[in-house]
């Protein structure tokens, strides 16, 4: 098991990250809520989640321990793979998607991508009771503005599994309604709303 990754980001999008350690590039999946506390770094220390299937090794990566341990219980629920767990913490904080679990909130979960009412459920029957058992949270650190939101916010809902044109329906419908959109991971949060919905 690979516990973290220490080094230069030579790249970085807000669903990947590259890290080389060691001499080696690390190709690290990431939420938007990880991408908005490391954007701004050139080196790092990511926590790791390694997924080993017959055909691939993939590595998620988070910017705190609180992320990482929800992912993990996010997975081990029947319905939930890595890539509904990875954007349902882009689109609601680790927090959020806490105190949704905590206090039943099967609105909020059904908001986001891959996840229906059943699915909703089932998230709170079995997480719940784990979920009481700890405590704390930690807020969102949010990230300064970007030139090439569009490009950025584009990139990475078409990463995430949306079909492109529609991406680009909903960013322009988006970004005539928020002009002063202040950066690439509220762009594609109001985006994860619409394409959701």
């Amino acid at each position: 098991m690979i516990s973290y990754v220490k080094g230069e980001i030579t790249y970085k999008t807000p669903t990947f990250v590259v890290v080389e350690a060691g001499g080696i590039g690390y190709h690290i999946n990431i939420s938007l809520y990880t991408y908005a506390r490391i954007e701004k770094l050139e080196r790092v220390k990511i926590l790791t989640h390694l997924i080993v299937k017959e055909d691939s090794h993939t590595l998620y990566g988070f910017a705190d321990g609180e992320e990482r341990q929800l992912f993990g219980l996010l997975i081990s629920v029947s319905g939930i793979g890595p890539n509904t767990a990875r954007i349902l913490l882009s689109s609601i904080s680790p927090e959020e998607t806490r105190s949704a679990i905590l206090s039943e909130d099967v609105r909020t979960l059904n908001s986001v991508k891959g996840i229906g009412p059943k699915t909703a459920k089932r998230l709170i029957v079995e997480l719940k009771d784990k979920l009481m058992k700890d405590s704390g949270g930690i807020g969102i650190s949010i990230p300064t503005e970007d030139n090439t939101l569009r490009k950025e916010a584009l990139s990475a809902l078409v990463t995430l599994g949306f079909n492109k044109p529609k991406v680009q329906k909903v960013l322009n419908k988006v970004l005539s309604q928020n002009p002063q959109v202040p950066n690439a991971e509220s762009l594609i949060k109001l985006a994860l709303k619409q394409l959701s919905s």
